[in-house]
């Protein structure tokens, strides 16, 4: 027998938030109850059009739904996902999963006294081009990475290291599955008191280099990935959401070649068609029901969270100038 819908609700409905709402509205083992905002016009009017209620307070909303999404500013984020979490409610936040290390820490220690499912939004792990890369990933060994965006007002109140690298940080922890041992960094304000344009090198316990830069004052929109391992390259483009794969022969030392096209065969990387944000959606609600894994757990979040914190606190180091460091 089928088990019922979960009900979820969203708290905090800016343009984030909308989308969490809208796509919980989609998914066949999920029902949106409702919404709440400390902005009563911003909350009727993303009921109105998704045709969902607003409740008055996170109180009143955590009463009547299983599970949430945590849409709201980082610096709000401990504070509502404790609430969220002492009542027993399962809880998808946002990345990062908090705005300090100490944070991250009292909701990955919350949801485990309360037995409830931790996710977090790092939802470039369900890019398309991610998940065709995956099956042939093997031991990366040397990874780049460009996020590079026009710049917006929306997440300004961070660095863009906490605002668009952990993204890549994130994924960089994941595919090479060691712990960082050494972090350089350098970053200056262009446009805001924050840092809005930064470049890394992180060296892990394996051997592994990762070279990550993230910026939110370029003319052009940029999301590429580019990893080395002993059995080939990849070329990723997490924009368009996908990539290729240039894999050695088996052999290929012995084959006498004269040229690279004589020692590589070409894989072109493609994954079924899915909104990334619908497929996070959907494994959160698969988890709460018991029917999948955690992808992005609350404690790989805080190693996110904590790695991102060493590059923020690596560029001060290097810079002679002072910026905030939120």
């Amino acid at each position: 027998m089928s088990q019922a819908r979960v009900p979820v609700g969203v708290v905090g409905t800016g343009a984030l938030g909308y989308h969490h709402a809208r796509l919980y509205r989609t998914l066949p083992d999920a029902e949106l109850v409702g919404i709440v905002d400390t902005n009563p016009a911003r909350a009727a009017q993303v009921a109105r059009e998704l045709d969902t209620t607003v409740f008055a307070t996170l109180e009143a909303l955590l009463e009547r739904v299983a599970a949430v999404s945590v849409v709201v500013p980082t610096s709000s984020h401990t504070e509502v996902g404790l609430a969220v979490l002492s009542r027993g409610r399962h809880a998808l936040v946002e990345k990062p999963l908090a705005d300090s290390v100490e944070g991250a820490e009292q909701l990955v220690a919350a949801a485990a006294r309360a037995g409830v499912v931790l996710q977090v939004g790092h939802v470039e792990r369900f890019n398309r081009a991610v998940r065709a890369a995956l099956p042939y990933l093997e031991e990366p060994r040397f990874l780049q990475s460009e996020r590079l965006a026009p710049f917006s007002p929306r997440g300004t109140d961070v660095a863009v290291i906490l605002d668009l690298m952990i993204h890549d940080l994130d994924l960089v922890l994941e595919l090479v599955g060691a712990e960082a041992t050494d972090v350089r960094a350098m970053g200056v304000p262009i446009l805001t008191p924050h840092v809005d344009i930064a470049n890394a090198r992180v060296e892990f316990g394996n051997g592994a280099v990762a070279l990550i830069t993230a910026s939110r004052v370029s003319r052009e929109r940029t999301r590429k990935l580019r990893i080395f391992q002993p059995t080939g390259y990849f070329s990723l483009d997490l924009a368009a959401g996908g990539g290729h794969f240039y894999r050695l022969k088996a052999g290929w030392q012995s084959l006498g070649a004269t040229k690279i096209e004589d020692i590589v065969e070409h894989v072109r990387l493609e994954a079924p068609e899915a909104e990334p944000l619908k497929l996070e959606l959907a494994s959160f609600i698969a988890a709460v029901r018991g029917e999948g894994e955690v992808v992005v757990s609350g404690a790989a979040g805080a190693q996110a969270l904590a790695l991102a914190l060493r590059v923020v606190n690596a560029v001060h180091a290097s810079s002679h100038v002072t910026v905030g460091r939120s």
